[in-house]
């Protein structure tokens, strides 16, 4: 992976989805954001300390200090999300950056328009799938490891549409 590298993620209603999903990266793969940008319905702005404070220690723990950017957007609102994120992700990638997108804790709306209006300029697509909802709502490591399982839909992809 190249030096620079840009982890995003839409923030939905459980916190802890987006900070366990963030830590599942960092634990599962090699990425290493050197900026966090967290895309927020104005509806959850009340968690947007929490979130960042919670980005910065799991981030610590794997000595990274990315910087963290908030953007807010229209809640539920797929055309704030179509204009927003991918400008986000344009502009990184002229900067030279690898651009990873958590889609784990966002709803469908602005997952839908970040993916359909991104999807080329994406190298990763990153879903934590969590097999059974009895224990989401704790911390990464209170969740059996075995019902947690990360994948990068992008990688998935680009093998199939390569015949694997």
């Amino acid at each position: 992976m190249g030096s620079e590298t840009a982890y995003l993620t839409i923030m939905g209603r459980y916190t802890w989805a987006l900070l366990n999903s963030y830590y599942a990266v960092l634990r599962g793969t090699s990425l290493r954001p050197t900026v966090i940008y967290v895309f927020s319905e104005e509806i959850f702005r009340d968690q947007v300390e929490t979130v960042k404070k919670g980005l910065a220690l799991i981030s610590e723990a794997y000595d990274v200090q990315p910087e963290i950017h908030v953007e807010m957007l229209a809640s539920s609102n797929i055309q704030d999300a179509c204009q927003k994120i991918p400008k986000t992700v344009h502009d990184l990638k002229a900067r030279g950056f690898q651009v990873a997108l958590d889609i784990t804790p966002g709803r469908k709306a602005l997952i839908t328009g970040a993916l359909l209006s991104s999807r080329d300029d994406l190298d990763h697509v990153y879903y934590l799938a969590i097999s059974s909802v009895e224990d989401a709502d704790k911390p990464y490591m209170m969740i059996p490891l075995l019902i947690q399982d990360l994948k990068d839909f992008k990688e998935a992809i680009v093998a199939c549409e390569r015949g694997m």
